[in-house]
């Protein structure tokens, strides 16, 4: 895995997608800043190119908690097992093979802790797909199959404690000790699954902003 900084990256995405679409891969441990590093890239890759580059989260195939309570795991949303891996695998294959059709897609919606059905298009205009999700590259059965759909795997890592900050800053609604718990009991163990249990990447990236 070669270290690459922002610039270096969305030039490596740009030059990827130029003739074909490409599906980049941004994965890493829950608050790493694949969002935010996404939504970067995708605005500045649209200005260079307009309407060329579109991010897809993995988090639009959360179960819904009705499905995680049956299950009797709503206290592990967020573990791999809580995701329709099946339903992420079929969109991620559509979108890899789509001939230039606009592709209806879910949107997690985390005011309302659930996903929103057909929320969003990926235009037919799009070449550069930036994926990002916590499991891209999870080396586990299922998982495993996403990464032959890439272009262009990078983990993104960021500081531990950085990382914890934000992950108790998501629960602040909270009271201390419930936000503790949670991260504990479950953000924590799923940030170490990611960095213990994925396939190599190309790239890495760190995310050390506050």
């Amino acid at each position: 895995m070669a270290e690459i900084d922002y610039d270096a990256l969305r030039q490596q995405i740009l030059m990827r997608g130029r003739s074909n679409r490409s599906l980049t891969a941004l994965a890493g441990p829950p608050a790493a800043g694949k969002s935010h590093l996404a939504n970067t890239l995708c605005c500045d890759i649209n200005r260079i190119e307009p309407n060329s580059a579109f991010v897809l989260p993995m988090d639009g195939y959360h179960f819904d908690d009705a499905v995680l309570d049956k299950l009797g795991i709503r206290n592990r949303k967020g573990a791999p097992h809580s995701f329709d891996i099946a339903g992420f695998t079929h969109i991620l294959q559509r979108v890899f093979q789509a001939d230039k059709t606009d592709i209806a897609v879910p949107v997690f919606d985390r005011h309302l802790e659930l996903s929103r059905a057909a929320a969003r298009l990926i235009p037919g205009t799009a070449r550069h797909i930036l994926v990002e999700g916590n499991y891209l590259l999870l080396d586990r059965p299922e998982w495993c199959e996403l990464a032959g759909l890439f272009t262009t795997t990078v983990m993104i890592t960021t500081p531990r404690f950085l990382m914890e900050r934000r992950l108790l800053a998501r629960w602040q609604h909270l009271p201390t000790a419930q936000a503790q718990a949670k991260c504990e009991s479950n953000d924590l163990p799923n940030a170490d699954l990611v960095l213990s249990a994925s396939l190599a990447s190309e790239f890495t990236y760190i995310s050390d902003d506050a």
